[in-house]
């Protein structure tokens, strides 16, 4: 897959060079609850994935995108996920390292996607699960104009207390 690019950050694969960063974020623990993480990845197991992260979006019904800055820095991470080409909808989850947080990456990085997802997998719709205190997750995702379609109560158990989980959506127009 080429990569894609916009002002200030582009889209590609994952390459063996990443399995550092990939380590790195995918063992912070902050993060675990929006993964669904509940033990730390070797890098054996990491460098396993990076192999197969060659696998076509049709075969393997995901794909993560490494996002860099225009150094080709990684700063985060976008997946699509539970790609459905029979009924044209497609997840997306973004991940922000927090150093690269408030910079327009993950805006830029949203749009490429949604535009990626409507152009070249031809989906009718986007959705997107934010827990409901992830305030500058539902802000980003607003500002594409997916729109709140239904809440899952507690949803997630973290730290000991259960957490409601937003479902968003944004249905391609004519």
């Amino acid at each position: 897959m080429a990569t894609l690019h916009s002002k200030n950050s582009n889209l590609r694969a994952l390459e063996p060079e990443d399995l550092d960063f990939l380590f790195s974020a995918e063992n912070d623990e902050s993060f675990w609850e929006i993964s669904g993480t509940q033990i730390p990845y070797s890098k054996f197991i990491l460098q396993n994935y990076i192999e197969n992260a060659h696998q076509d979006i049709y075969e393997a019904k995901q794909y993560r995108f490494v996002i860099c800055n225009t150094q080709n820095i990684p700063v985060g991470m976008i997946d699509l996920f539970e790609f459905n080409p029979q009924h044209k909808r497609v997840g997306v989850g973004i991940l922000m390292l927090p150093q690269y947080q408030g910079k327009g990456y993950g805006s830029e990085a949203l749009e490429m996607v949604i535009d990626y997802a409507f152009l070249y997998l031809n989906v009718h719709q986007v959705f997107a699960n934010i827990t409901a205190e992830n305030h500058k997750s539902i802000k980003l995702f607003e500002k594409f104009n997916f729109k709140k379609i239904g809440v899952k109560k507690d949803w997630i158990y973290a730290n000991n207390s259960y957490k409601d989980e937003i479902l968003y959506q944004l249905i391609k127009t004519p």
